[in-house]
C-alpha cells in the first residue's frame, strides 16, 4: 500500500514538472513563430500543436527506448487523446462564459482529417500483424520503420494543407524576438518535459506491477491525463479570456500530431517494434467511440452546450471507470 501511495505521489509531482516545462516550451514556440513570421493558421494548428504535443512524444520515446514498453507509450497516446478530446472541451464550456461555437472548416476539416488519422494508425497496426507476425500469445505484428512512414506522410498532407491555406497570409518576421534566446529557453523546456515525463512512465510501471495488469493500462491514465494537465490550463485560459473556440483547434491539432508523428517516430528511432493486437484494439476502439462522442457533439447546432459538455465528461468517467475494472481483474476485455 506504502508503495502505491508513493508511486501515486511521484505521478503527481512529475506532473507539475511537465505542466512547467510545457509551459516553457509553449511559449517559446509561439515566439520562435512571431520571430521568424510563421502564419497564424499554420501558429495555430501546427506550432502550437507541436508544443502541446511535446509530452506526449517524449512519453513514446523514454517508454520504448529505456523501459522497452512500447505498448505503454502507445498507451499515452490513445489516453491523451480520448482526455483532450472529451475533458478539455468540456471543461472550456463549463468554465467559459457560455457554450462553444464550432465552424464547418472545424468540423469538415479537422475532424475528419482526425478520423482518418485514427483509422490510419489502426490500418497500420493492422498491417504489422498481416504482413510481420510474430510468434506469441494471440495475434502479434511488428510495426517496421516502412511501415512507420505511412502515417508521417499523412501527417505531411496534412501540414502542407494547413500552408496552403495560410498561403495568401503573408506574415512578416518579428525582428523584436530575441531567437537565440527562445531557443535556450525552448530547449531548458524540453529537458524538464523529459525528467517530468520519465516520472510518470516510472509510475505508470510501477502501479502495473503492483496489480498486476498491464503497464500500458496505467499510461492510458497516469501518463496520458499528466501530460495533458498543461492543454487543460490553456484551454481553461482561453474559456476565461471568452475565447474557448481556441482549445478546439489546438485539440485536434494535438491529436493528429501525436497519432501521425508521436507513434511512428517511437519505431523510427528504436527500429521494428512489436505490438500486440489484442491490447492495441480495446485502446483504438474506445478512441473511435470517443471521436465519434465528440464528432456528433461538434456537428449538432454547430455549439457544444453546456449539457453536451457534461455527457462530454461523462463519457470519460466511463473511460475511467473501464480502466479500473481493468486493474482489479473486474473486467477483462484486455488479456493480461
Amino acid at each position: 500500500m506504502l508503495d502505491i501511495v508513493s508511486l501515486v505521489g511521484l505521478a503527481a509531482v512529475a506532473t507539475g514538472v511537465v505542466w512547467k516545462g510545457s509551459g516553457w516550451v509553449e511559449s517559446s514556440a509561439d515566439q520562435l513563430a512571431v520571430g521568424y513570421g510563421v502564419p497564424p493558421v499554420v501558429q495555430g494548428a501546427v506550432i502550437a500543436a507541436v508544443g502541446s504535443s511535446m509530452p506526449e512524444l517524449v512519453s513514446v520515446l523514454l517508454a520504448t527506448l529505456l523501459h522497452g514498453e512500447f505498448e505503454l507509450g502507445i498507451g499515452a497516446i490513445v489516453g491523451s487523446a480520448v482526455f483532450n478530446l472529451l475533458v478539455i472541451p468540456g471543461l472550456a464550456v463549463l468554465v467559459g462564459t457560455g457554450g462553444i461555437s464550432t465552424s464547418r472548416e472545424l468540423v469538415y476539416k479537422e475532424s475528419l482529417f482526425y478520423m482518418l488519422s485514427v483509422a490510419v494508425l489502426l490500418l497500420t497496426f493492422s498491417l504489422a500483424v498481416i504482413y510481420n507476425p510474430v510468434d506469441g500469445v494471440g495475434l502479434q505484428g511488428e510495426v517496421s520503420r516502412p511501415l512507420a512512414l505511412f502515417p508521417l506522410v499523412l501527417y505531411g498532407l496534412y501540414a502542407l494543407t494547413q500552408y496552403l491555406d495560410a498561403a495568401e497570409d503573408e506574415t512578416e518576421p518579428d525582428p523584436s524576438v530575441d531567437r537565440l534566446r527562445t531557443w535556450l529557453w525552448f530547449g531548458l523546456g524540453l529537458v524538464v518535459i523529459v525528467v517530468g515525463v520519465e516520472g510518470l512512465v516510472r509510475a505508470a510501471i510501477g502501479l502495473g506491477d503492483a496489480f498486476g495488469t498491464p503497464a500500458f493500462l496505467w499510461g492510458m491514465t497516469v501518463v496520458a491525463a499528466g501530460s495533458s494537465v498543461p492543454d487543460v490550463f490553456v484551454s481553461i485560459a482561453a474559456a476565461k479570456a471568452d475565447r474557448p473556440s481556441v482549445s478546439l483547434a489546438n485539440v485536434l491539432g494535438s491529436n493528429i500530431f501525436d497519432l501521425l508523428v508521436a507513434v511512428p517516430v517511437g519505431v523510427l528511432v528504436a527500429g521494428t517494434l512489436a505490438v500486440t493486437f489484442a491490447h492495441i484494439v480495446p485502446m483504438m476502439a474506445f478512441l473511435v467511440l470517443a471521436t465519434s462522442v465528440f464528432f456528433t457533439i461538434a456537428r449538432t447546432g454547430m455549439l457544444l452546450s453546456r449539457l453536451e459538455a457534461w455527457i462530454l465528461l461523462g463519457a470519460y468517467g466511463l473511460f475511467v471507470a473501464w480502466l479500473v475494472l481493468e486493474s482489479l481483474g473486474i473486467s477483462s476485455v484486455v488479456p493480461t
